[in-house]
């Protein structure tokens, strides 16, 4: 087994150079290639993240923005639907107010126009009455004349 140990021995001895080489060029490799390899695909993870999450951010502010401006147009309409509902009220207070001035109008009218014809009526009355008594004395004057007037006053006419 000497012979085979020397020559284990021999080719271990012969791949030291080979090894320190090869640890040597792995050593380089990651000085010049790698540690700037590693670098840059961290630069590039961060800034693939950042905008990754400065993507979100900005979702995120415009749901805001969204929610904002949906919360406004709430409330515009809401500001609009209680305009409409103010001028609506207004606008039947006042044609109530019209129409109880109308009716006031109109039974003013109704009073005024009752008081005419009740001073037509109580004029009417005493033209009546007036007329009933020249009537009535007329009649009275007639029947008790004596009876050659009525006559004569018949043959003249």
């Amino acid at each position: 087994m000497d012979p085979l140990l020397k020559q284990v021995g021999d080719l271990l001895l012969g791949a030291v150079p080979t090894m320190v080489i090869f640890l040597l060029l792995i050593a380089i490799y990651s000085s010049l290639v790698g540690i700037p390899l590693r670098r840059v695909l961290l630069q590039r993870r961060e800034r693939t993240e950042g905008a990754i999450l400065k993507a979100r951010a900005e979702v995120a502010a415009a749901e805001a923005k969204t929610q904002e401006y949906e919360h406004r147009l709430r409330e515009a309409k809401l500001a609009v639907f209680k305009a409409q509902e103010a001028r609506r009220q207004a606008a039947q207070k006042a044609r109530t107010a019209a129409v109880a001035e109308a009716r006031e109008r109109a039974q003013q009218q109704i009073r005024e126009a009752r008081a005419g014809i009740e001073q037509d009526m109580a004029s009417a009355r005493q033209s009546l009455q007036s007329e009933a008594d020249r009537l009535a004395s007329e009649i009275i004057r007639t029947i008790l004349k004596p009876a050659g007037v009525t006559s004569a006053a018949g043959g003249a006419s």
